[in-house]
């Protein structure tokens, strides 16, 4: 972790009220008496300046991993800051680097576009490039830190840029460094992705093993990213129909033990083996058994194709959601054993 230089010379920020249904992906109906577009690098030190006079700071991309109270404390700040570059090609690969505020999945078509490919297991996942390192997305065989080369975020506190590498971020399965800070401690605002030569293609997962366009020769990169988007709008809601968080809950992870336990019990238990010999449980597969699929309490609900969506029936509210999700982590636990975590960030109420 290193620090550079400040941003250029210091751009106001006009905090106002701010209507955020349609800023979570969730659709839920909530509200920030304070909030702020950050569309440029100069503005950082004037955020920093707002945060320290609010008390906290919430940091918005694309609001598709958060669940969102009716009533926002503090100051939010939807980061807008945009840009693709390559930085480097040559032998080796591809260096390229996307601005926090550009869409996750508009980064990965864009690469795919050019020829710059390694991306292509993570497409069509929702949310923004800077909120990408804070989980660690993963998708399909990959994950981001399997092609993360840098970041340069923002300390809020400290009022400066900072380099982080990958030991810095200390990427695990959906977890960061991120995750563990103080909300609204850093500004992601910008990432570097390493998409290495010569390209292989993963195709570990038994859904791109079956896909019929993946069948035969050697597949290229456009193919797997036209077979991961045909996977998933065939299995996951369009938030702009059905309001949801994509996956609610992480794949929970289990030592060999338990889960030789759980298959003497469970024959069809879907797991699959991790490098460190523990074994990640599919969430979704848990939930089904238990009956949840396609049941609803009020007006959240689980979606009717896959059991690991929680999704907003119309009018829901963060409570809602968090009472569906704990009526299924009971269920889960009692049956397997196995507690569920939930993947979104739930902002506290005021």
């Amino acid at each position: 972790m290193s620090t550079i230089s400040s941003p250029e010379p210091a751009a106001s920020l006009a905090p106002r009220a701010q209507d955020l249904r349609h800023f979570n992906t969730l659709g839920l109906a909530a509200h920030a008496p304070a909030f702020v577009a950050l569309s440029a690098p100069s503005q950082l030190e004037a955020l920093s300046a707002l945060a320290a006079r609010h008390g906290e700071l919430l940091v918005l991309g694309g609001g598709s991993n958060v669940v969102l109270p009716a009533s926002v404390a503090g100051l939010v700040a939807h980061v807008r800051l945009a840009g693709i570059r390559l930085l480097r090609a040559d032998a080796g690969g591809w260096l390229v680097e996307a601005a926090a505020g550009e869409s996750w999945h508009g980064l990965v078509t864009t690469c795919i576009g050019n020829g710059w490919d390694g991306l292509e297991n993570l497409a069509l996942i929702p949310g923004t490039v800077g909120a990408a390192p804070v989980q660690n997305i993963g998708a399909y065989g990959v994950e981001l830190a399997d092609r993360f080369h840098g970041l340069t975020a923002w300390d809020v506190r400290g009022r400066r840029l900072v380099e982080m590498g990958a030991d810095d971020c200390r990427f695990a399965y959906r977890d960061s460094f991120f995750k563990h800070q103080e909300p609204g401690a850093w500004v992601i605002v910008s990432v570097r992705f390493a998409l290495p030569r010569p390209w292989r293609p993963v195709l570990d997962y038994p859904d791109l093993q079956r896909h019929a366009a993946l069948e035969g020769a050697a597949p290229t990169a456009r193919a797997v990213y036209d077979a991961v988007c045909a996977i998933r709008r065939a299995k996951l809601p369009d938030p702009e129909v059905i309001g949801n968080a994509g996956s609610f809950f992480k794949n929970p992870l289990v030592d060999a033990a338990t889960r030789q336990a759980l298959l003497g019990r469970f024959p069809g238990l879907v797991s699959y083996p991790q490098p460190d010999g523990r074994y990640k449980l599919a969430a979704g597969w848990l939930i089904d058994q238990c009956g949840w699929k396609g049941r609803q309490l009020g007006a959240a609900g689980v979606h009717d194709r896959q059991a690991l969506v929680l999704v907003n029936r119309g009018g829901a509210q963060a409570r809602d959601i968090m009472e569906l999700a704990a009526a299924i982590q009971g269920d889960v636990e009692r049956r397997y054993g196995v507690r569920l975590e939930p993947e979104p960030v739930v902002v506290p109420a005021r």
